[in-house]
Protein backbone atom coordinates (compact mmCIF):
# COMPACT_ATOMS: atom_id res chain seq x y z
CA UNK A 1 0.00 0.00 0.00
CA UNK A 2 1.44 3.62 -0.28
CA UNK A 3 0.11 6.78 0.16
CA UNK A 4 -2.38 7.42 -2.83
CA UNK A 5 -4.27 4.13 -0.93
CA UNK A 6 -5.15 6.70 2.39
CA UNK A 7 -6.08 9.34 0.05
CA UNK A 8 -8.73 6.90 -1.54
CA UNK A 9 -9.89 4.87 1.24
CA UNK A 10 -9.85 7.34 4.34
CA UNK A 11 -11.83 9.77 2.53
CA UNK A 12 -15.05 6.88 2.08
CA UNK A 13 -15.38 7.09 5.76
CA UNK A 14 -18.74 8.80 6.55
CA UNK A 15 -18.16 12.66 6.88
CA UNK A 16 -14.65 12.72 6.28
CA UNK A 17 -12.96 15.79 5.83
CA UNK A 18 -9.63 15.78 4.36
CA UNK A 19 -7.73 18.78 5.51
CA UNK A 20 -3.70 19.56 6.41
CA UNK A 21 -1.76 19.22 9.51
CA UNK A 22 1.48 20.42 9.81
CA UNK A 23 1.95 20.74 5.77
CA UNK A 24 0.77 17.16 5.76
CA UNK A 25 -2.44 15.77 4.61
CA UNK A 26 -5.20 14.51 7.36
CA UNK A 27 -8.59 12.78 7.61
CA UNK A 28 -10.87 14.50 9.65
CA UNK A 29 -14.26 13.39 11.42
CA UNK A 30 -16.38 15.98 13.42
CA UNK A 31 -13.75 18.29 13.07
CA UNK A 32 -11.09 16.40 14.28
CA UNK A 33 -7.95 14.27 12.93
CA UNK A 34 -8.26 10.76 12.96
CA UNK A 35 -5.38 9.84 10.80
CA UNK A 36 -2.51 11.99 9.23
CA UNK A 37 -0.67 10.93 6.32
CA UNK A 38 3.19 11.44 6.07
CA UNK A 39 3.77 10.92 2.15
CA UNK A 40 7.84 11.05 1.73
CA UNK A 41 7.94 8.37 5.04
CA UNK A 42 4.77 6.31 3.47
CA UNK A 43 3.16 6.51 6.88
CA UNK A 44 0.24 7.12 8.74
CA UNK A 45 -0.39 8.69 11.68
CA UNK A 46 -3.33 6.80 13.38
CA UNK A 47 -5.47 8.52 16.78
CA UNK A 48 -6.50 4.94 18.28
CA UNK A 49 -7.83 4.13 21.71
CA UNK A 50 -4.61 3.33 23.64
CA UNK A 51 -6.10 -1.15 24.03
CA UNK A 52 -5.83 -1.11 20.35
CA UNK A 53 -2.98 0.46 19.76
CA UNK A 54 -1.23 -2.13 22.15
CA UNK A 55 -2.86 -5.63 20.41
CA UNK A 56 -1.71 -3.85 17.20
CA UNK A 57 1.61 -2.97 17.91
CA UNK A 58 2.28 -6.37 20.10
CA UNK A 59 0.40 -8.33 17.16
CA UNK A 60 2.01 -6.32 13.84
CA UNK A 61 5.18 -4.56 15.31
CA UNK A 62 6.66 -4.17 11.72
CA UNK A 63 3.87 -2.38 10.85
CA UNK A 64 2.47 -0.61 13.96
CA UNK A 65 4.73 1.60 16.54
CA UNK A 66 3.64 3.97 18.93
CA UNK A 67 4.27 7.66 18.50
CA UNK A 68 6.69 8.84 21.03
CA UNK A 69 6.15 10.98 23.62
CA UNK A 70 2.49 11.94 25.38
CA UNK A 71 1.10 11.89 22.07
CA UNK A 72 2.19 7.73 21.82
CA UNK A 73 0.65 7.66 24.87
CA UNK A 74 -2.58 8.71 23.97
CA UNK A 75 -3.03 6.44 21.38
CA UNK A 76 -1.29 7.86 18.46
CA UNK A 77 0.56 5.16 16.24
CA UNK A 78 2.55 4.75 12.97
CA UNK A 79 1.72 2.80 10.57
CA UNK A 80 3.82 1.68 7.57
CA UNK A 81 2.66 1.50 4.70
CA UNK A 82 5.46 -0.33 2.50
CA UNK A 83 4.54 -3.08 4.38
CA UNK A 84 1.11 -2.90 5.02
CA UNK A 85 -2.03 -4.89 2.88
CA UNK A 86 -5.00 -3.46 2.14
CA UNK A 87 -7.42 -5.49 4.91
CA UNK A 88 -5.15 -4.04 7.51
CA UNK A 89 -5.13 -0.52 6.08
CA UNK A 90 -8.96 -0.67 5.71
CA UNK A 91 -9.34 -1.79 9.31
CA UNK A 92 -6.59 0.80 11.12
CA UNK A 93 -8.30 3.51 9.33
CA UNK A 94 -11.76 2.46 10.51
CA UNK A 95 -10.51 2.18 13.91
CA UNK A 96 -9.16 5.82 14.30
CA UNK A 97 -12.52 6.88 12.32
CA UNK A 98 -14.46 5.16 15.00
CA UNK A 99 -12.17 6.45 18.60
CA UNK A 100 -13.11 10.28 16.48
CA UNK A 101 -16.37 10.25 15.14
CA UNK A 102 -19.37 11.77 17.20
CA UNK A 103 -20.91 9.14 19.09
CA UNK A 104 -24.60 10.28 16.53
CA UNK A 105 -22.23 9.46 13.67
CA UNK A 106 -20.82 6.61 14.80
CA UNK A 107 -24.14 4.88 16.34
CA UNK A 108 -25.67 6.07 12.24
CA UNK A 109 -22.76 4.07 10.96
CA UNK A 110 -23.16 0.81 13.41
CA UNK A 111 -26.90 0.34 12.29
CA UNK A 112 -26.37 0.99 8.62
Amino acid sequence: MGPEDVRILAPMLPETVTGAHSGNPDFRVGGRVFATLWVEEARVVLRLAPADQAALCAAEPDLFTPLDGAWGRRGWTNLDLDLCDEETLRTALLGAWRVTAPPELRAAYAAA
